[in-house]
């Protein structure tokens, strides 16, 4: 089964952008975190990309189970 790219519903700050693509790449939510961070503080893209992100990855849906 192919992974997918979501939105974490479960390790979110503000809309779950760092952490859907932490689980995405098996890594810790705080080195994504920090890295969307630098690219704020460094280039100034680093909010627009969370906006994009934000609004074209699909929030991941939780069965009740």
């Amino acid at each position: 089964m192919a992974r997918r790219l979501y939105r974490s519903s479960q390790d979110r700050q503000l809309g779950g952008v760092c952490g859907g693509i932490a689980e995405y790449l098996d890594l810790d939510p705080s080195l994504v975190r920090i890295g969307a961070l630098l690219l704020l503080i460094v280039g100034g893209t680093g909010f627009l990309a969370y906006l994009v992100a934000w609004l074209i990855i699909p929030s991941e849906k939780k069965s009740d189970f």
